[in-house]
């Protein structure tokens, strides 16, 4: 499972660097692993609803392309392999099914200072997947967070993070009271919450590195 992970890590970090402009710019590619809680309930969108989940380590990718003034685009994808035992009943042996959330964002990075610590705070959106055995759906997400990158040469440097996704699991409406000035209508949304920590590697490619 986790070589499979390091193959998908891999492969996104082909597809961003091969979606990257042509000019002479310089990017930054971070292969990262690190924690994640919370997020489990997601997975009743596929009619799941485990009693124990067992969370492998978070691999994946980020890239960045800097623009002006410390603010860099930002592209990132994370996979997280996850086993599940479901008890049907109690005389019977849990059934074990093998998931993944994987995480598919694009946004901006923002760095503060120009040395070789430079602090910053980012901002992404796009799909979270999730997938048991050959099912799989995917939902609208948006994250956030913030860490630091340590230089000690130009090229070559450590990125911690901290980030924090929110995915739209379901929404509906339901209308209240109607009059003259139209009706009152709810909006209910179910919301996945997840916190992730993470350590990676920052490679300077290009010549302006």
């Amino acid at each position: 499972m986790a070589r499979g992970a390091l193959t998908r890590a891999a492969i996104a970090a082909a597809a961003l660097a091969g979606a990257t402009p042509l000019a002479a710019q310089s990017v930054e590619v971070a292969p990262f692993v690190g924690m994640r809680a919370g997020g489990g309930d997601g997975f009743t969108i596929l009619s799941v609803r485990p009693t124990l989940v067992d969370h492998d380590p978070v691999v994946g990718v980020v890239l960045d392309v800097p623009l002006w003034d410390g603010l860099q685009i930002e592209g990132l994808f994370s996979h997280e392999p996850i086993n599940f035992n479901v008890y049907t009943d109690a005389s019977t042996p849990a059934l074990r099914l093998h998931g993944a959330m994987d995480h598919w964002q694009a946004g901006a990075l923002q760095e503060f200072g120009r040395g070789a610590v430079r602090p910053f705070l980012s901002g992404v959106l796009g799909l979270t997947r999730y997938a048991l055995e050959a099912d799989s759906d995917y939902r609208f997400a948006v994250g956030g967070g913030g860490g630091v990158k340590i230089f000690p040469t130009s090229r070559v440097g450590v990125r911690l993070d901290g980030r924090v996704y929110s995915t739209f699991l379901d929404a509906s409406t339901s209308a209240g009271i109607c009059g003259g000035a139209g009706c009152v209508v709810g909006l209910h949304v179910d919301v996945s919450w997840q916190f992730e920590v993470t350590a990676g590697v920052v490679v300077r490619i290009g010549p302006g590195a």
